[in-house]
């Protein structure tokens, strides 16, 4: 079986979340915290990988790097998804800044200009998974769809 096919579905997966995150959040009107946007950005290097791949010849090294690219926003994913659930603490810059020195003036239009997410809350949950949990779930699938892609491009190299 040629590896061409594969790729493309994994592509198409990658661009799939890729689009279903900006959906949630310019048509959801559900903005983003700094680890959902961390999510996107291996996303969007396995769908340039996926094309230069389609367009220039498949090989085991774009169909690697594909695969290690789902993986590691799977890693992210999963990560954020144990924030939400409070199995460990997320970073800094996810959560609330210090307002002790901020004049009530400059807490509103700084809320105003620049709403504050946290990481740890929840904005959307189906079948007891946030988007990031899918988003795991979903990037480990795309992954074993990078996998079989290298098989196959590894067996076309043998023979």
């Amino acid at each position: 079986m040629k590896a061409r096919p594969t790729v493309l579905l994994a592509t198409i997966g990658s661009a799939t979340l890729l689009a279903g995150a900006f959906a949630f959040q310019y048509i959801g009107e559900l903005a983003p915290c700094q680890i959902c946007l961390w999510q996107r950005w291996p996303h969007l290097a396995a769908v340039v990988i996926g094309l230069i791949s389609l367009r220039f010849g498949v090989t085991l090294v774009f169909c690697l790097l594909g695969g290690l690219s789902t993986l590691s926003t799977a890693a992210i994913g999963f990560f954020h998804m144990g924030v939400e659930k409070a199995w460990w603490d997320g970073f800094e810059g996810c959560s609330a800044p210090d307002i002790s020195s901020v004049s009530p003036e400059e807490l509103l239009e700084s809320l105003l200009s620049d709403p504050i997410v946290q990481c740890s809350q929840i904005p959307w949950e189906f079948m007891t998974l946030s988007m990031a949990g899918w988003n795991a779930v979903i990037s480990l699938a795309t992954t074993m769809i990078w996998i079989a892609a290298a098989w196959q491009s590894r067996k076309n190299l043998s023979g």
